[in-house]
């Protein structure tokens, strides 16, 4: 019978919590079948809504999926994106991890600085700005939906096919600018309808939104972005040194 470690535990969290571990741990591989309903209620001793309730969240978090009139299954493994005070690039990150990384630029264009973007670049209203839209893969799948920044006078001539490498070895390489710093803030959020079909994923879907403030070695900002991951196959590890 499954125990909860304390009284104010729902069974369904603990059901959850009991499947994912067993999901890490490889007793379930991914794209196998786990067990049916009535087979999970038996072996953790709960009713059908308490299992029921858990492989619902076990699906928008992204562990499994659903096949109408086949079953549950375990979804591949979630990429794991290490927030370190290294800086690794995209495609470094996934390769480690055996997987193929690739990106396509949707769109590089030259629109005039708003009050927002002026202010964030020490900029005046109407000052040119590159715009970058990007969309990053693993394994042909998209993983991140990114929209970026970047003051035209210091990036001019900007090549689209260029940007399907990385942008911080672009900036280093053709403009001699380097990187000194980023400051990035992540929260949740739903994708709307235009993140959600560039990241192929019903609309509403839980992501983690990732805003980004890059600095050169004068202080000065040099990129902005917004980034969306796909909640279901993105994993945060974030890693701190202490001397």
């Amino acid at each position: 019978m499954l125990k909860t470690t304390n009284k104010v535990t729902a069974l369904h969290s603990a059901v959850k919590e009991s499947i994912v571990q067993m999901i890490k741990n490889g007793d379930y591989q991914p794209n196998t079948k786990l067990p049916t309903e009535a087979e999970f209620c038996k072996s953790f001793e709960v009713s059908r809504t308490t299992v029921r309730t858990a492989l619902q969240q076990l699906t928008v978090e992204g562990y499994v999926y659903r096949i109408q009139g086949k079953g549950t299954f375990v979804s591949e493994n979630k990429v794991r994106q290490t927030l370190t005070s290294t800086v690794e690039n995209f495609s470094d990150q996934v390769m480690m991890q055996g997987k193929n990384p690739s990106t396509k630029v949707l769109g590089l264009t030259v629109i005039e600085a708003n009050a927002s973007l002026a202010k964030r670049f020490d900029l005046d209203i109407g000052d040119p700005i590159n715009k970058l839209v990007r969309v990053r893969y693993v394994d042909s799948v998209p993983l991140q939906y990114e929209v970026a920044y970047l003051p035209w006078h210091k990036t001019p001539g900007l090549d689209m096919k260029a940007c399907e490498t990385s942008l911080f070895r672009l900036l280093k390489n053709q403009f001699n600018l380097k990187v000194l710093k980023t400051i990035e803030h992540l929260e949740l959020a739903l994708a709307d309808e235009s993140i959600a079909e560039k990241l192929e994923i019903p609309n509403g879907s839980p992501c983690f939104s990732l805003e980004t403030h890059t600095y050169e070695v004068d202080q000065s900002v040099i990129e902005y972005s917004k980034t969306y991951f796909r909640g279901d196959r993105s994993h945060f590890v974030i890693e701190r040194n202490y001397e």
